[in-house]
């Protein structure tokens, strides 16, 4: 604009769309093949020697998993006909109550499958946003007493000790309430590493620097040996009860790292911003620090998430059974089917993978999501 009259530049000066090279992607599955596989020497080379190793190891890993498999109920015969040359899914089929069970009671495994239902139901009704908010709470003691009303009994139900619980259940018990009540103790202590008064700071430096300085297994044996030995005598604490408490307190030593973290993530102004605004600590911290700093610190958190997931199968060392030590004896102690041992383990590891990923897909969701306010 010059003296108040607008000028244009001559196409000539304007840059041509349609010289433009297309950006990544253009030409089908050709075009990105080209660009993301064969861009280069290298990448020709290593694309290539992928699909061989692929050619080679797929087919025959297909063929034995499914084409040439025994499938659904058949009998032990018809494994031992293909054995070596296919599958016998079989055994899961054969074995599936002992393992998602353990030796709870046989008539009454309608409970423990009611209780997975009712734990795996937590998991979704927390992920979804409509249910964040404080009748959220209320669901969970809810699914709390209806869970443990279900596998342990009474009120109209034949009691169950829980030496008998065993399976699935169990594994989703220790992992989703460890998780559940690990999580706020594990904000505290971040929140008190960071704190002005010296014995709150160095009472959860201790706390989070010894529990993350040992191992889980060296956790559950204190918890069901030597705290034994510290109880009055006559006095005795379940021994499931003691298993999730050492969850509890060994996880939330991760979470409290892992919080620490986002919260050191969020900019001084923020902190500054809520004083400036004459907030009070706890109002600062819930309304303005921590929302930014568990937003900051999700992958770390689902990380913890996922590994006490898998890690509830330590328990087993203080004899409690769980999904994986079922799904081991169910095949140990039955000698025809024990030589099908590996398909057992692999439908462990399915399952075990489902919740993982699960899991996963779920917290890059959730960082896609709570990310709008920067895109």
């Amino acid at each position: 604009m010059a003296n108040g009259t607008l000028t244009t530049l001559p196409d000539a000066a304007l840059p041509a769309a349609a010289e433009r090279p297309p950006s990544g992607g253009g030409g089908g599955p050709i075009g990105w093949a080209r660009e993301n596989l064969f861009s280069s020497t290298s990448n020709t080379i290593v694309t290539l020697l992928t699909v061989a190793v692929l050619a080679y190891i797929v087919p025959p890993a297909l063929n034995w998993l499914v084409f040439s498999a025994v499938w659904g109920k058949q009998p032990l015969a018809a494994c031992d006909a293909v054995r070596g040359q296919g599958a016998c899914w079989a055994v899961v089929w054969e074995k599936f109550r002992f393992m998602m069970f353990g030796v709870y009671p046989f008539d009454q495994q309608w409970r423990p499958a009611i209780a997975i239902v009712i734990l795996c139901g937590l998991l979704v009704v927390s992920g979804i946003k409509l249910f964040w908010r404080p009748s959220l709470v209320a669901i969970w003691a809810a699914g709390i007493a209806a869970t443990f009303w279900l596998m342990g009994g009474g009120l109209g139900l034949a009691p169950v000790r829980t030496e008998q619980w065993g399976g699935l259940p169990v594994t989703l018990i220790l992992a989703i309430f460890g998780i559940a009540f690990a999580f706020p103790l594990g904000v505290l202590l971040a929140l008190g590493r960071r704190s002005k008064l010296p014995i709150i700071r160095s009472f959860s430096v201790i706390y989070i620097e010894v529990v993350r300085g040992v191992p889980l297994i060296t956790v559950l044996f204190m918890a069901s040996v030597m705290f034994a030995l510290f109880l009055p005598e006559g006095v005795r604490i379940d021994q499931m009860l003691r298993a999730q408490v050492a969850i509890i307190l060994f996880i939330a030593a991760y979470l409290a790292e892992a919080v620490r973290g986002g919260l050191q993530a969020v900019p001084k102004g923020q902190y500054e911003a809520a004083e400036a605004l004459g907030l009070p600590y706890w109002k600062m911290m819930l309304l303005v620090i921590l929302p930014q700093g568990l937003k900051i610190s999700i992958p770390p958190i689902v990380n913890s998430f996922i590994s006490v997931f898998k890690d509830t199968s330590l328990v087993v060392i203080i004899a409690i059974y769980d999904f994986a030590y079922a799904v081991k004896k169910s095949v140990e102690t039955d000698f025809a089917w024990k030589k099908y041992f590996i398909e057992a383990f692999l439908f462990s590891i399915l399952i075990y993978w489902i919740f993982c990923f699960a899991m996963s897909k779920y917290s890059q969701w959730l960082e896609r999501d709570l990310a709008r306010g920067h895109r």
